[in-house]
């Protein structure tokens, strides 16, 4: 293959070797141990293991928030590990976007305040602001409840405004720790659909955390980790989004 054609068909992401050591001396804990995993633009991809199999910080790893101890992480090619944390920063605000299971929303803001955040940071005029975080709410299904704060909104409702929030700077990759962690069967189901369509219709790149079979069975491949490795990467020839209704287009304020 000439060097242009394997140039098009590198991955958004490539992790090669890479090792995650915390602490030193016998006191050393070793999270991740050699892990190589390629993720695809577009693709869909959730990441399960067991507590302590290095999930979560082969996540946080992949978003920027730390760095590994060794081996190569390229994101479109460039080497993440040898940047400079300003530049990891920067890295990090142009193309990842963050849900957490705890939704971590401020309590006392209205839900269009909470998605401006990340464009006040960005030094957003506040109409472009106001407009692009309303675009957001409005692609997740919240059009009519921009000022009701979190405690107005369902838990279902919260995770909605978390992932307003992390689209709303239109990212590349979608990063999402346990999205569903906090919710019940029906309302991790809408948010599972609401991602799948996020995936389908804006080419966003989701890689997700979880333990839950059914929530992972929305995802185009399922990595599992075991003891800091990547134990099996299996492609879901299926995905539960194929088959699930879309969310709703909105939700009308005073709804249950």
């Amino acid at each position: 293959m000439s060097d242009a054609a394997s140039a098009l068909h590198e991955p958004l992401i490539r992790l090669r070797g890479i090792t995650k050591v915390y602490g030193h001396g016998q006191a050393a804990f070793r999270a991740l141990k050699g892990v190589d995993l390629d993720i695809d633009d577009g693709d869909f991809v959730a990441i399960m293991g067991p507590s302590g199999s290095g999930k979560s910080t082969a996540m946080n790893l992949l978003g920027c928030l730390d760095v590994p101890t060794g081996g190569d992480y390229l994101f479109r090619g460039v080497a993440v590990q040898r940047l400079t944390r300003d530049e990891r920063a920067r890295l990090r605000r142009q193309f990842f976007g963050f849900v957490f299971q705890g939704f971590n929303l401020l309590a006392r803001t209205s839900a269009q305040e909470n998605v401006e955040l990340p464009l006040l940071y960005r030094g957003e005029s506040a109409a472009a602001r106001h407009a692009q975080a309303r675009a957001a709410l409005a692609a997740v299904g919240l059009t009519g409840w921009e000022h009701h704060t979190p405690a107005e909104l369902s838990g279902g409702q919260q995770q909605r405004v978390a992932i307003a929030r992390a689209i709303v700077t239109q990212p590349q990759v979608l990063l999402a720790d346990e999205p569903t962690g906090n919710l019940d069967t029906q309302r991790g189901a809408e948010i599972m659909r609401l991602l799948w369509q996020l995936n389908q219709q804006q080419r966003i790149t989701v890689v997700m955390v979880t333990h839950e079979n059914d929530m992972a069975a929305y995802a185009r491949r399922v990595v599992r980790f075991i003891d800091g490795v990547v134990a099996s990467d299996q492609r879901n020839p299926h995905p539960a989004g194929l088959d699930a209704p879309a969310p709703p287009a909105a939700e009308t304020v005073g709804a249950s």
